[in-house]
């Protein structure tokens, strides 16, 4: 009898796949259970969704031969997840803080887009800094929309345009592209190389089980943020993306905040956010008014409890800074229902009953107000 091969991996594996069985009761039992059967279907969907960029992120990249992967765009109804953004495109590169690379691209219809790299604090443990950011007002242009800059752990004597210098536990690069129209915006093409020679492909027992844990490790720390409570009285706090605390009642926005450098998860340091939630009957829209600060993009965009969106080819689930139409003292009104209401900056659901709402500003010129809410019937 052949006796069987001992390997780190196998037991990784295995420890992978005891601990997918139990990552579901995130959902389905204690306080946060999922009260009907569309929490609970959104709930696997979202497990499968982060057990594929868990994949992406430990197990497949190769650093030395780095390439950018969709992890979400406007146009899938898969990969959304992590408080995702209707109207962008977002692209992630696992990088080595050793090597050097050049990043190459061509800009296209974007509105704003940047580039950001996260640490990691240890394996498989999420962000909590950001290294550096190089967004498009940092760039130079080719007549064609093309652009460069590079990254490293140290600057290239030879490179004098925009660097990101690589700490010991930079990890992670993270590229945002927001688009005024998602369904006919074209996003930027991305391209990344490594400087220096990659040398054999190696993919060995070790670093394949370090791999499998990373990924159990990392799906663990996000199934303990969602899903998200959903109506709560305005004294209760409810988690905002990606661990920030922010207090609102049901149908209520949360004061907006400017996000710091020392982050949890991979958020924007140069924006300003705002959640909210909603509860609403099928005759019932939240009319949400706020008044945008100057800024390079904002928009609003509609989640479930597991703070993901939709495919903008579902519908019309976010409205942004070239869709609104703005009243006539420079406020918005976004009109949120289960079906599309009529008024020029109406947002549906997609008849989800309940699910957060999240309200975002790139670069804006100071934290605006909080949005003013109110719950009325719909029209006809």
């Amino acid at each position: 009898m052949t006796e069987q091969p001992s390997y780190e991996s196998t037991t990784a594996w295995r420890e992978l796949t005891a601990g997918l069985a139990e990552l579901d009761a995130a959902f389905l039992t204690g306080e946060r259970a999922a009260p009907d059967e569309v929490g609970a279907v959104g709930g696997y969907r979202m497990l499968a969704t982060l057990l594929g960029v868990a994949c992406d992120t430990y197990l497949f990249p190769d650093t030395a031969r780095p390439r950018f992967v969709e992890t979400v765009t406007p146009h899938r109804r898969d990969r959304r997840w992590g408080g995702d953004n209707t109207d962008a495109w977002y692209l992630l590169c696992v990088l080595d803080p050793a090597r050097h690379y050049r990043v190459t691209g061509r800009r296209h219809d974007s509105v704003y887009f940047s580039l950001t790299v996260y640490n990691q604090p240890a394996p498989g443990a999420w962000s909590d800094r950001v290294i550096g950011v190089v967004n498009d007002s940092d760039l130079t242009f080719g007549p064609d929309g093309e652009f460069e800059l590079r990254m490293g752990p140290t600057r290239p004597d030879d490179w004098t345009g925009p660097f990101i210098e690589l700490a010991d536990d930079a990890f992670v690069a993270l590229t945002r592209d927001y688009q005024g129209d998602p369904l006919t915006g074209r996003p930027v093409e991305w391209e990344i190389e490594a400087v220096e020679p990659a040398g054999p492909v190696i993919r060995s027992d070790a670093a394949t089980a370090a791999a499998l844990r990373a990924m159990l490790g990392w799906m663990r720390t996000m199934l303990a943020i969602v899903p998200t409570p959903l109506a709560q009285r305005a004294e209760e706090p409810t988690p905002g993306q990606l661990g920030h605390e922010t207090a609102h009642g049901t149908n209520e926005f949360a004061e907006p905040y400017q996000v710091p450098d020392f982050v949890f998860g991979w958020s924007a340091t140069d924006a300003c956010y705002s959640f909210g939630s909603f509860d609403l009957e099928p005759d019932e829209v939240l009319e949400a008014t706020f008044r945008p600060p100057a800024c390079r993009f904002w928009n609003l965009t509609v989640w479930n409890e597991y703070m993901a969106g939709s495919s903008a080819t579902d519908g019309r689930t976010s409205i942004n800074i070239e869709t609104a139409v703005p009243n006539d003292d420079g406020t918005v009104t976004v009109l949120i229902g289960r079906s599309l209401p009529e008024h020029p900056n109406g947002v549906t659901t997609l008849d989800l009953p309940r699910g957060n709402l999240a309200l975002r500003f790139f670069h804006p010129d100071r934290v605006p107000e909080r949005p003013v809410t109110r719950v009325q019937r719909a029209a006809g």
